[in-house]
């Protein structure tokens, strides 16, 4: 598929990996769109159950049904996204021109997800899944498919690669996390309650901080792994059903996806958890604190990593770090499980945790991106495109399903949406049983999680001859040119 070559030039220019690339492509650029799909992983479950009072509808069957069938709609249109960017050719490379595309869409759609009008419940609904598709399954699979790209395709040069990957991961832990796990439950929370049309306000304007900020991830990053085929004149058309064939017949790919999907599942169900968590388990309805405590005390280890990580991944290696970290990961939900109601035991608990999985965090791209030279030199091409459209797949299917799961069990355990009495007080109390739900999505499930994706991790030995594999694409590629 050809693209106009008058897409807008790269500021980037030079063949190494430079500060100002880290700094806006990687840090700045990606933090505007990742900051609000934060805030919705952790909060659009909230207004839909607590602002729109949607858990009752259709016998609570619709918070779990229309999650799961809108994420199968996602399916498929990342599937066709990857296909589409294997197939992009310009001059900009094959990721970063739906990059551009995508920064206006997810502003247009992001505020469309809150702007729910005063209507019917049928009206309502209609709103809900039509906004709710056009943003995850159109709009942010676009970002999401070319930003995830952006660190395998922009170096060959795995130690620029694994700076790239911390730099991408900071814009997502850190900036995310700072603005999601402190301001928001303790400053914004309690400020817009379930007043709908503050929530359309707030939303609003992170949705449109996302348009300038994607714009700056375009403009400051260059694919130079896209680019150094074109020069050669390798860069060639593979067929779809070999591509599949070639992602799903390595061992190392099938390793990762299936780390990625137990991963991904059990962070989901943890995410839906925690305002739940905190409201109504460990604390009160939106007291302003414990969220905040709970968010930040645990993750200040993540600050920490920035510093820590890849000096201990390029030292030990990245697989080994993050497998013995996913063992400390698994000892601190355990202790968050033994006493979830005292803020002390869960704190420690989160902080262990949180040790436990940095290196899952920050490191996780760099590893994918080994697995995919991997994959080129053994097949002599390379899938990119479907390779993140797999990993996509996983991503959001994921969340649906998790958020599926977890308003079922509130349903049936008789979740009731906070509400006010007649003196006007608001009153949100839940029962023992769909508290011990809460409670096992937030500090239970990823006890288990920890320990099978440590013992998963054994086998992912893909960078022990990483470098030497590069080096025989690179003659392979000088030999055809």
């Amino acid at each position: 598929m050809k693209i106009s070559s008058k897409l807008p030039a790269s500021r980037i220019g030079k063949d190494e990996v430079t500060a100002k690339e880290k700094w806006l492509g990687y840090l700045l650029g990606p933090a505007g769109a990742l900051l609000f799909n934060a805030v919705l992983a952790t909060y659009l479950n909230v207004y839909y159950t607590d602002v729109l009072d949607l858990t009752g509808v259709w016998g609570g069957a619709f918070l779990v049904v229309f999650p799961i069938v809108s994420k199968i709609i996602d399916a498929v249109t990342n599937v066709v996204m990857g296909y589409v960017i294997d197939r992009t050719r310009t001059k900009e490379g094959k990721a970063r021109p739906w990059l551009l595309l995508s920064a206006p869409l997810v502003t247009v759609t992001g505020i469309l997800l809150f702007t729910v009008p005063k209507a019917s419940l049928t009206v309502q609904i209609v709103w809900v899944m039509v906004s709710y598709n056009l943003f995850y399954s159109f709009a942010y699979t676009i970002f999401n498919m070319s930003h995830g790209l952006m660190v395998p395709l922009s170096t060959r040069n795995t130690t620029e690669r694994g700076g790239l990957s911390v730099f991408n991961q900071i814009a997502t832990v850190m900036m995310s996390g700072i603005i999601v796990a402190l301001i928001f439950p303790m400053v914004i929370m309690p400020m817009i309650g379930v007043d709908q049309s503050k929530w359309v306000l707030l939303m609003s304007v992170l949705a449109i901080l996302a348009l300038p900020l994607t714009l700056l991830e375009y403009f400051f990053t260059k694919e130079r792994v896209t680019l150094e085929n074109q020069e050669n004149d390798k860069e060639e058309t593979i067929p779809f059903a070999k591509q599949l064939k070639a992602i799903f017949t390595d061992k190392y790919m099938i390793i990762i996806y299936i780390y990625f999907l137990i991963s991904t599942i059990g962070t989901c169900i943890k995410n839906v958890s925690l305002v739940y968590y905190c409201n109504y388990v460990l604390g009160t309805y939106n007291d302003g604190i414990t969220q905040m405590l709970v968010s930040v005390i645990g993750g200040i280890p993540m600050g920490i990593g920035i510093f820590a990580v890849w000096p201990l991944a390029k030292k030990f290696g990245k697989r080994n770090v993050t497998m013995w970290g996913f063992v400390l990961f698994a000892l601190g939900s355990a202790i968050c499980w033994i006493s979830p109601r005292n803020m002390v035991v869960v704190l420690i608990g989160q902080f262990i945790k949180n040790i436990g999985g940095l290196p899952c965090s920050y490191v996780f791209m760099a590893l994918f991106a080994d697995v995919l030279d991997h994959l080129e030199w053994k097949t002599g091409f390379r899938a990119d495109g479907l390779s993140m459209s797999v990993y996509n797949i996983i991503a959001v299917a994921m969340v649906g399903i998790a958020q599926g799961i977890f308003n079922g069990l509130l349903a049936n355990a008789g979740y009731v949406a906070p509400y006010l009495d007649e003196a006007g007080n608001l009153i949100a109390v839940q029962s023992e049983a769909v508290q011990s739900i809460i409670t096992f999505g937030f500090v239970g499930l990823e006890v288990f999680t920890g320990i099978i994706l440590a013992g998963l991790l054994v086998f992912l030995n893909v960078e022990k001859d990483i470098a030497k594999k590069q080096e025989e694409i690179k003659a392979r590629r000088e030999k055809t040119a």
